[in-house]
């Protein structure tokens, strides 16, 4: 796994300029409306059970947008990493729908059962790609998103997206999600051997509330008490970032949890993320069940 990273040339600098936001968002079951070549899904199409047609996959795809670029004061994050995007034909049309941010896609096809995997989007005026590889720790699961960025500041930040497998099934799901933290904290050991220094973003849906189990990295959504997902009426912070000791003093976290991207919760009261479907049932003006997060570095 070292030799994974031994090629990566790094720039560490350690004071940053101007502030770089960073948003994790699962933007739940975005599905081109064809069949992926490599796992084909059915549901998600026209003669599926979602009738998943042109207009209401371009209709998410404007949502998703929407979120995005309403997500910062004055612009957009400067990264963006995504869960549940079916492919890059998604990623690539969310992109012609903010034609005034120039973002660029890091996506690999995982095997994923549902073909769903993660990805992330970046400001070519901000941030410049020094590198960018996937680790497949379990097999028919979503692939680990490594990319090694330098912003414009020379400051190099190493993110990990990941969206861990869910608690469904018990002790075989406790298993497979050990296996990926496992693979997780071998990544950013490597990155430690090579600089102590080196500032670790890991991001994404861990499919649980936030614990301390990425040591020495530290979780910053431990202690909120909002969430970011809401099940049963009861509301859990799934999404998450977690960072290294060197970006622990400029970073700061805030879930996206504007009135517009949530509804009403007939149910169990107060409010819920407003999703795509409930059920079976189409919601034209939902987003996902997810409400986003943003990492804020601020400026040294």
């Amino acid at each position: 796994m070292r030799r994974l990273f031994a090629a990566i040339g790094l720039c560490m600098t350690v004071f940053c300029t101007a502030q770089i936001t960073v948003m994790s968002y699962n933007v739940e079951n975005f599905f081109y409306p064809e069949t992926d070549s490599i796992n084909p899904d059915i549901e998600y199409t026209k003669n599926g059970s979602r009738h998943w047609s042109y207009t209401r996959y371009l209709r998410k795809t404007e949502q998703i947008a929407r979120v995005i670029a309403n997500s910062v004061e004055n612009g957009c994050p400067a990264m963006v990493a995504l869960n549940e995007v079916e492919d890059v034909r998604c990623l690539q049309d969310l992109c012609r729908k903010m034609p005034h941010y120039p973002y660029r896609i890091v996506h690999y096809d995982s095997h994923d059962h549902r073909g769903i995997d993660v990805a992330l989007l970046y400001d070519t005026t901000r941030c410049r790609l020094l590198n960018a590889r996937v680790v497949t720790p379990v097999a028919r699961t979503r692939d680990l998103l490594y990319a090694a960025l330098e912003t414009a500041e020379k400051d190099t930040l190493h993110v990990i997206a990941c969206h861990l497998p869910s608690q469904l099934s018990g002790a075989v799901s406790r298993a497979r999600r050990d296996t990926v933290k496992t693979a997780i904290r071998q990544m950013t050991d490597s990155l430690w051997t090579l600089s102590e220094k080196s500032k670790i973003i890991v991001c994404g849906d861990m499919n649980m509330a936030p614990e301390e189990d990425l040591l020495p990295l530290k979780n910053l959504m431990v202690g909120l008490k909002a969430g970011t997902h809401k099940y049963r009426g009861i509301w859990t912070c799934l999404d998450q970032f977690y960072v290294s000791e060197a970006l622990l003093p400029r970073a700061e976290v805030q879930i996206v949890d504007a009135p517009w991207l949530q509804e009403e919760d007939v149910k169990y009261l107060g409010t819920r993320p407003r999703r795509t479907f409930v059920g079976f049932k189409y919601n034209r003006n939902g987003f996902s069940d997810h409400l986003p997060v943003l990492l804020r570095l601020k400026a040294d």
